[in-house]
Order: structure tokens, then sequence, then C-alpha cells
């Protein structure tokens, strides 16, 4: 027990450094974009990439290789956190998982109705429904640790699983939603790698090396058939064993999680931030801000996190089918679905997959700015207001004192 607290607090600092390196990196990309260095900016993102092996060629801008490249690596290790945590965390009982499960749901529904009812009848503007469902977790625990003890621990951990189950829903949301023009002969061999992959952890393979290769080929499948091919990261990460050669042995999903989270925290993260945060704020105009893409993507990372995630924990604690952690208080709730209003990466990578347009692309670049900062501001005050408020409970339907 005592392992598994101290992985948890060692995820927490990481994380909460990682959010302090995401808001540099998204600075440094603002600044970049409106000075006499935006054209290198540009040029930079831009420069053409390309990969030939025989008759097979990828060939993208670096922008492309950013976000369908290295942002499988961070989809890889999301799906290694959700299997640990499905198997031997927060998620692996039914009376750990409701409550957080319960809260991200609301997390994804509340802010995806919000941005719907503004941008109704729009078909364009409605491929964005899914942006602001998105929880960045490393900038919400950045917030986090600027409160120090002011906050309980549980409340960290809360809002980790309710971060990493909101992964899970924007993975299935982009398999879904976000995959056009199917090669079902691409998508044929990805599905044989993957059962090569399966029959690897059935056979009791322990080393990396060949689920790594098997990966990439995955990956390149996947990329070629029209799904996104960041999801390759996380069909990799599932047949990963959990268990290793002995009790005394590192498992090799411990072991990536462990190995590849500064990389993706301090490198990874950060690279996607600066390629994708750049909004250009030449010409920009009051009528920019009230249109219906960034007004429906900061109310719905703003508002509608907060009220659907307090207002869903709320009603399931009073109808007794789950009950707070200790030491976690409403206001706490409440702070926490702020800070779920904090949606910058994975945000910004939906967007990025919901538009083609640039102008529409910086439009949402500006919602998801507005939104998470706001998000963040409240949250801050609030959790931080939390150390004087006063204990409310809440008893479920049907007790009596």
């Amino acid at each position: 027990m005592k392992i598994i607290v101290n992985r948890v607090q060692d995820f927490l600092r990481l994380e909460t450094s990682a959010g302090f390196i995401l808001i540099f990196a998204a600075l440094l990309a603002l600044m970049a974009n409106n000075s006499p260095a935006s054209q290198f900016y540009s040029g930079f993102l831009n420069t053409p990439v390309a990969i030939q092996v025989g008759a097979l060629e990828i060939a993208k801008p670096l922008l492309l290789w950013i976000n369908d490249g290295l942002m499988a690596i961070f989809f890889f290790l999301v799906g290694l956190e959700v299997k640990r945590e499905v198997l031997q965390g927060e998620l692996s009982s039914v009376d750990k998982a409701i409550l957080p499960f319960c809260a991200a749901i609301g997390g994804m529904a509340g802010p995806a109705i919000i941005y719907s009812i503004i941008n109704w009848g729009d078909a364009t503007a409605m491929r964005g429904w899914a942006i602001p469902s998105a929880t960045d977790i490393a900038f919400a625990l950045g917030v986090l640790s600027l409160l120090g003890k002011r906050v309980p621990v549980a409340l960290k951990i809360f809002l980790l699983a309710l971060a990493i189950i909101d992964d899970i829903g924007a993975i299935v949301i982009i398999a879904i939603f976000y995959t056009e023009n199917l090669s079902v002969q691409a998508l044929g061999l990805a599905a044989v790698g993957f059962a090569a992959l399966i029959t690897l952890n059935r056979s009791g393979v322990k080393s990396i090396t060949p689920y790594a290769l098997i990966g990439l080929a995955i990956w390149v499948c996947v990329l070629k058939s029209g799904v996104h091919a960041t999801l390759a990261g996380v069909l990799t990460a599932l047949a990963i064993p959990i268990k290793g050669r002995n009790e005394a042995s590192q498992s090799p999903l411990h072991y990536l999680e462990h190995s590849l989270h500064p990389w993706v925290a301090f490198a990874v993260l950060p690279l996607f931030a600066f390629a994708n945060s750049g909004i250009s704020f030449s010409g920009l105009t009051f009528a920019d801000l009230t249109a219906t893409i960034p007004l429906g993507i900061a109310a719905g990372l703003f508002f509608g996190n907060q009220i659907a995630i307090f207002s869903l924990t709320f009603l399931i604690v009073s109808l007794g089918f789950a009950r707070l952690p200790q030491g976690i208080r409403w206001v706490h709730i409440y702070g926490a679905g702020c800070l779920a209003g904090i949606g910058f990466t994975m945000s910004l990578f939906i967007g990025t997959l919901a538009f083609d347009s640039p102008g529409l692309i910086n439009q949402v670049k500006l919602g998801v700015l507005i939104g998470s900062i706001a998000s963040g501001i409240l949250g801050y005050c609030v959790l931080r207001w939390s150390s004087t408020a006063k204990v409310v409970v809440i008893e479920p339907i049907g007790t009596h004192a």
C-alpha cells in the first residue's frame, strides 16, 4: 500500500511541474506568433519531413508529425495509465470508480451540450462539439500545486481518476466521430498487428522490443487507414504486460510508464503546446471573441464542467450510490469541477481534428485559452477559499438521524 501511495505522490509531483512547463510553452508560442519572429514560427511548423522505405512513404509538415506521431506516444502513455488504474488502481472496483466515473460523464456531456446549443444549426461549427469535453490533467494539477496543503491529497486523486476516465471518453470520441475515408485493408493489417501483440502477451513475452516494433507497424497502418494514428498508441498500450517475470521484478507496463512519463510531460506535451497554441492576434476584433465557435468552447469549458460535474456528483451522493472520499467537502468538488474546465492540450488536439481551416483553428485556440484560463482562475480562488469554508454534510435520501 505504501508503494502505491508513493507512486501516486511521485506522479502528482511530476504532473504539477509539467503544468508549469506547458504554460511556458503556450506563452512562448503566443509571443512567437505575435512578434517579428512569426514567420520563423510558421516556417518551423511547416517544415516538410518525409520518411520513405521502398514504396512506403510518409510525408507531412512538422506540425502533423507532432500531432500524429509524438501525440501517439502521449496516447500510449494514457493507455498504460488507464490499464493500470483499471486493474490495480482507483478504477479497479465499482465503489472506487463510480464517483469519478459519474463526474467524468458530466464533465464530457455538460460542455458538449452547451457548445451544441450555441452552435446549433451550423453544420461546420458542430464538428467541434467535442472540443470542450476534455480535461488537461497537467494544467489542473499544476493549479492544485499552487494551493499546497490547502487541498486534501484525496482531491488530487479524485481529479486524476476523473481525468483518466475523461481521456478514455476522448479516445472513443476520436475513434468514432473524427475518422474519415477508411481503408479496410490498412485497418485489417492493424488488426493483425494487434492480434500479434495479444499473442505475445498471452505467451508470457516480457521483452519490450517486440511490442515496440509491432506497435510501430500498427501506427503506420492506422495512419494510412484514415483512423487517427494516435489510437495506435492506445492499442499497443493495452497489450503491454502488467506483471513482471516474477513478484520481485518490475513489470513492462510499470517500467514503460515510469520511463516515458518525464519525456511526455517535459518534451512531447510542451512541444505540442508550442506548436498548437500560437494564436495570431493580428486583426483580432470583438466580433472574433463573440463568434459562436470560440464562445461555445469557452462557455462549455467554463460553465459546462463546473455545473455538470458538481450537479451529477451531488445527485449520485444524495441518492446513496457513492460517498465523498475522506477529507473532501462539497466546495472541493465544485473547485475540482472548475479546474476540469482547463481543457488546453486535449481540446486543442480535438480542434485540429475537427477543423481544417486556419481561421477556424485560430478560433478554437482562442476559445480554449479563454475557457481554460477562466476555469483555472476560478478553480484556484474557490479552492483557496475552501480552507475557511464551513463543512456541509449531504445524507443519502432515505437515511434518518
